[in-house]
């Protein structure tokens, strides 16, 4: 059934936007009227669902397309914990392979176009000869890199990575440069784009970078502090832009956000909420500032500041860090792109629909 050659979205390190590109691109095919299918061919992060066990951007992509997840198909290798000493103690690198050449075989019979989504950096998986070159030949595909905005960087790691693909024979259908600052995306264009030009390379669109992509929320803050909510559990969906430390509160992001994050020592959060509420008071902010609290260390909350909790609907998390490193953790957080996030879903494909030349992928493939 296959009208177009397949693709591989591959990127050159981990964290620059495989993801967002893969479903911004999925949706605008599925808009031109094409019937796609989706594949992560070798995965590192899995969830089990049901009584399936899947990576994790599999259950993402069967919302969006609305696939009944099948592992081997959607998702044939998961190098989990342990994976790789298992390979090396005993390898089987052939059928490893068979079994991705399988599920690109049944989905290109059954869809117009297979989209395969890479991950990490294009060597991951070189261990058991399945980096994301080895991969993208064996389904033959077309790849689209993407990679991080900027000028020399950029250009040497795009040098880098796709000679992977190059040993492979790949071919290259194109490059999105994504997380591009607003005011330099002409210049990166000109001088990445004429780069691009030399190695016949395809400059499919510069992405700008979107701050709010890169929110976290409550829930993911409470595993990186390895904290528990106590209170509100079902609101640990909700956002997160900012962070007030202890009680060092700002005007400024009072009134910048309502989706600010308190990290408190416990002992001290009475006293912060209290300075909060009449720093709202004073200054007309009528809305509650935080979308949750993280309380640090030991000690009481008094009756006023569970009131306020409850009013506002404010999931808590309590951890045993202190207040510092309970930054910190939050701070090193790297944010993926899931179902609990679909407003985060809705953006990355309008910016991919928006920047992204999608005509000019369709002649290449």
């Amino acid at each position: 059934m296959a009208k177009y050659k397949n693709i591989y979205v591959a990127a050159t390190s981990q964290h620059v936007g495989k993801t967002t590109s893969t479903l911004g691109l999925t949706s605008c095919f599925m808009q031109s009227g094409i019937k796609v299918g989706y594949c992560k061919p070798v995965g590192q992060k899995f969830l089990d669902f049901d009584t399936l066990r899947v990576d994790k951007d599999t259950v993402l992509f069967s919302d969006l397309i609305g696939f009944t997840m099948i592992p081997e198909i959607h998702s044939p290798i998961i190098f989990g914990p342990g994976a790789t000493e298992k390979f090396l103690d005993h390898p089987n690198p052939s059928d490893l392979a068979n079994a991705i050449i399988h599920a690109s075989n049944v989905l290109t019979e059954e869809n117009e176009l297979v989209i395969f989504e890479g991950t990490g950096h294009p060597g991951v998986g070189s261990v058991a000869d399945l980096s994301n070159a080895k991969v993208a030949s064996l389904v033959d595909a077309g790849v689209v890199m993407v990679v991080e905005g900027g000028i020399g960087s950029t250009i040497d790691m795009l040098n880098m990575t796709t000679a992977l693909f190059r040993e492979e024979n790949v071919p290259f259908l194109g490059v999105i440069i994504n997380k591009v600052i607003p005011d330099k995306v002409d210049k990166i264009h000109h001088y990445v784009g004429r780069w691009l030009k030399k190695k016949s390379i395809p400059l499919l669109g510069l992405v700008p970078y979107e701050k709010t992509l890169a929110y976290p929320l409550i829930r993911t803050v409470a595993e990186a502090v390895h904290g528990v909510v106590t209170y509100n559990m079902d609101y640990i969906d909700n956002k997160v832009e900012n962070i007030l430390a202890g009680s060092l509160i700002d005007l400024k992001e009072l009134k910048g956000s309502q989706d600010n994050l308190l990290v408190v020592a416990t002992r001290s959060m009475n006293d912060a909420i209290k300075k909060i509420e009449v720093m709202a008071e004073h200054n007309g902010i009528k809305n509650c500032p935080l979308s949750g609290i993280v309380a640090t260390g030991d000690g009481q909350m008094d009756k006023h500041t569970i009131k306020y909790l409850e009013a506002n609907n404010l999931p808590l998390i309590r951890t045993e860090l202190d207040t510092y490193g309970a930054v910190l953790r939050i701070s090193k957080i790297e944010v993926k792109i899931n179902r609990s996030t679909p407003w985060k879903v809705k953006m990355a494909i309008d910016m991919i629909h928006n920047n992204i030349d999608i005509g000019n992928l369709l002649t290449q493939i």
